[in-house]
């Protein structure tokens, strides 16, 4: 049913999101700091962040030690370690990132076309954090339950994975990872990368090719929203193409037709890109079934909807 609670402005949000933004929480990480000291170090006017920094303080995420500003306990253990339960980082400035092109859904609607926008590059930094962050929490469950039924030492297509997260659990397992992504991205998680892991990162667009395999697993982790039919088509063709007879696909993304979120989720794709969307498994299974594969019933895992398919001509 609708919930009117629904309506209220997430105030809270927009103000640490904006904390973030400024470098605020950076600077107190660094070292507690005067409110001058604080205005100067993020160029801000004095009576604009002092009233911001009260609020923060009434929020818990800052207090005063004699005429220092500083972060409390909490907001270091939620900002800067990642060691500790309530961890996030600044993963959820994607979805503070997104809120400029949700505004604008009238003229989405009206029109037909996404948001005419320019990610700037610490937007791409706040997606991959994101991406990193919430993948990190199924990735052990989800890489068992795509390696069940391939060979030890599979070889591994991880198709716009630059977060890199489900690679590592993949080599972990004893895969050879190759992931695909963005050249912006790969340039971000190279340096990352620790060169002993099996892993290769290539530069490239998943809408024009994939690198050459045979590979015995095409993983694809929320990618298929971005597209529509055709580039999804496309996708599943190019992957059967460089699969072993046997080898298997798998989808994780969100199912429509099977709760809100999907039907949710898939605005936020109409808003953000010109073709996305979210599918229904009816969809999914036919497309796979064009490209030559056997469908396996979708399946729940670690909170996580996943499509597998294998190869069969």
């Amino acid at each position: 049913m609708p919930n009117a609670a629904s309506f209220q402005l997430p105030q809270e949000f927009l103000i640490v999101g904006a904390a973030v933004q400024t470098g605020l929480f950076e600077e107190l990480k660094n070292a507690p700091c005067t409110l001058e000291e604080l205005a100067a170090k993020t160029k801000s006017e004095p009576r604009a962040l002092w009233t911001v920094v009260e609020a923060l303080i009434v929020l818990k995420y800052l207090k005063y030690d004699g005429d220092k500003i500083k972060l409390t306990e909490e907001a270091d253990n939620i900002f800067f370690n990642p060691g500790h339960d309530s961890y996030t980082g600044f993963s959820f400035m994607h979805a503070y990132n997104l809120l400029k092109a949700w505004i604008q859904l009238p003229e989405v609607m009206n029109s037909g076309k996404p948001v005419s926008k320019k990610d700037a590059p610490r937007h791409t930094q706040d997606f991959i954090r994101a991406m990193s962050h919430h993948a990190r929490q199924s990735a052990t469950q989800i890489v068992d339950y795509c390696l069940k039924g391939l060979p030890a030492g599979a070889r591994v297509l991880d198709v716009g994975g630059g977060p890199l997260t489900k690679a590592i659990s993949f080599a972990g397992k004893g895969a050879t990872v190759t992931v695909l992504d963005l050249p912006e991205v790969i340039d971000m998680m190279q340096p990352e990368l620790d060169s002993n892991l099996p892993i290769k990162m290539v530069k490239g667009d998943f809408t024009i090719g994939l690198p050459p395999g045979p590979y015995d697993l095409v993983y694809l982790g929320n990618v298929c929203h971005i597209y529509g039919e055709q580039e999804n088509r496309k996708l599943f063709q190019d992957a059967a193409n460089e699969l072993e007879p046997g080898g298997h696909i798998v989808i994780n993304d969100m199912i429509r037709g099977t709760g809100d979120m999907p039907a949710i989720f898939a605005v936020n794709m109409l808003i953000n890109t010109p073709t996305g969307g979210t599918w229904t498994f009816e969809q999914y299974k036919s497309w796979l079934t064009a490209a030559g594969f056997s469908t396996a019933p979708w399946e729940e895992v670690a909170g996580r909807q996943l499509i597998k398919a294998a190869r069969v001509r």
